[in-house]
């Protein structure tokens, strides 16, 4: 999967491309950190880029691809990549079609995260009234001031790409004044919807819920398959119980009736004894 997230500073974009990294397992490509890290690494590319960011300058197109090229040839990158902070003109859209046509690859969409840019001024004011109200130093890039200038530098040179990507049919469009959660259920259906992505590789956490359905599935279904045997042998377990429990129950009680009416007969033998000799005294006088 390889995808360009467009939109206005502050549309999410940030957010999602996160969001598509850990669902899919695709890199991102942040120009930005490139060219720092190629800076740190003091590759070709980096010492030739380092004066320029020195200055205070614009980094020159042919070095952002370049440093792109390189990446998209490390191991990570087969999975496919989001770019963020690029293309941002028309000119390095067409030198990425260039240079990934020489590589083989071929971009899946390009997503529009479309915003109301008053509703996004309107965030930001409340959120710097927020940070002074608590006594906390607005940051400067977040003021309304800065999000206006930046709007306006996005409409002149990158919002021209919408058009140049709608011809080629890669545009699509995403409601980003959405929650995050439907902004991200939205990108996930447009890309299964389009083929950019099969079923999405479950996660550990998804694979534990299953299996923990399946085990109680399993422990549900077992006395069913097993039933009738294990009902009638259950069944039959209790009476054999029952049986032997009575049967001793039963022994002292017979025992102890048997004694009641031997000691009656004793009782009555002697009573007929006595009164025999009573009988025959009475005779004799």
């Amino acid at each position: 999967m390889r995808l360009i997230l467009l939109g206005p500073p502050g549309s999410g974009k940030g957010t999602q491309a996160q969001r598509l990294v850990q669902r899919y397992g695709i890199i991102q490509l942040s120009t930005g950190e490139m060219l720092r890290a190629a800076v740190a690494a003091q590759t070709p590319v980096g010492i030739r880029a380092q004066g320029i960011m020195a200055s205070g300058g614009l980094v020159p197109d042919d070095i952002v691809i370049g440093l792109i090229s390189d990446r998209l040839d490390q191991p990570d990158a087969a999975k496919g990549f989001i770019l963020d902070g690029f293309p941002r003109t028309v000119p390095q859209a067409e030198a990425l079609d260039e240079l990934l046509k020489k590589k083989r690859m071929r971009l899946d969409a390009v997503i529009e995260l479309r915003v109301n840019e008053s509703a996004l001024l309107q965030r930001v004011e409340a959120r710097a009234a927020e940070t002074r109200a608590r006594g906390e130093e607005v940051r400067s890039d977040d003021t309304p001031e800065v999000l206006t200038t930046r709007l306006a530098s996005y409409r002149a040179m990158t919002e021209p790409l919408i058009h140049y990507y709608s011809e080629r049919r890669k545009l699509l469009t995403v409601d980003g004044m959405m929650t995050i959660e439907h902004v991200t259920r939205e990108i996930n259906r447009i890309l299964s919807a389009i083929g950019a992505v099969g079923a999405a590789a479950p996660s550990k956490a998804a694979l534990g819920k299953r299996s923990a359905k399946a085990s109680k599935k399993g422990r549900k279904a077992a006395p069913k398959r097993a039933g009738k045997p294990a009902g009638k042998a259950s069944r039959k377990r209790p009476r054999t119980t029952q049986k032997a429990a009575k049967a001793p129950s039963r022994a002292p009680k017979k025992a102890a009736r048997k004694s009641v009416a031997s000691s009656r007969t004793r009782v009555a033998t002697r009573s007929r004894k006595a009164a025999k000799k009573v009988t025959k005294r009475r005779a004799k006088a």
